[in-house]
């Protein structure tokens, strides 16, 4: 990856504080916070299940839970079961779902660079061939770490 004119001059500029990178990780950067948002998309909704799966202390689920309610990534639905009090599940909002191919990007580079563990796969639920993230530009073409440039985005004026 490249950083190209003006950009490769770092003493004159910083994106301290509005990067895009920082913001997210702000919001997902935490061990917990990324584990429970790996739950919600293999379908993870309550609670109890979510402290379970993730091995957590109720007090640092309930925060995180928080947080990612708050910052819109989850949704709180209220559920009530037969007997029992009402109570409320999170939910994957667009935004959430949207964090989808960083959940798998993390899990296939995890499998490949750590000891992590490869009894799980994703699958395209259509054909059944195996699940992979790519880079690719908006032309579809597949894109090497090394043709990537970073540049100022154009505005329309």
């Amino acid at each position: 990856m490249q950083l190209r004119t003006p950009l490769d001059d770092r003493s004159r500029w910083s994106s301290i504080g509005r990067c895009p990178i920082e913001k997210a990780m702000g919001l997902v950067g935490s061990r917990p916070a990324m584990l429970l948002m790996r739950e919600a998309h293999y379908g993870t909704r309550r609670f109890d299940d979510f402290v379970t799966r993730v091995g957590i202390a109720p007090a640092t689920a309930a925060t995180h839970l928080r947080a990612l309610t708050e910052a819109g990534l989850l949704e709180r639905r209220p559920y009530q079961e037969e007997g029992v009090r009402a109570r409320d599940e999170y939910v994957l909002t667009p935004a959430g779902e949207d964090l989808m191919p960083v959940v798998i990007g993390l899990f296939a580079w995890g499998v490949r660079h750590t000891d992590g563990a490869d009894d799980l796969q994703f699958a395209h639920a259509g054909c059944g061939r195996v699940v992979d993230v790519r880079v690719e530009c908006t032309a579809g073409h597949e894109v090497a770490p090394d043709d990537v440039v970073v540049r100022l985005r154009r505005r329309a004026r």
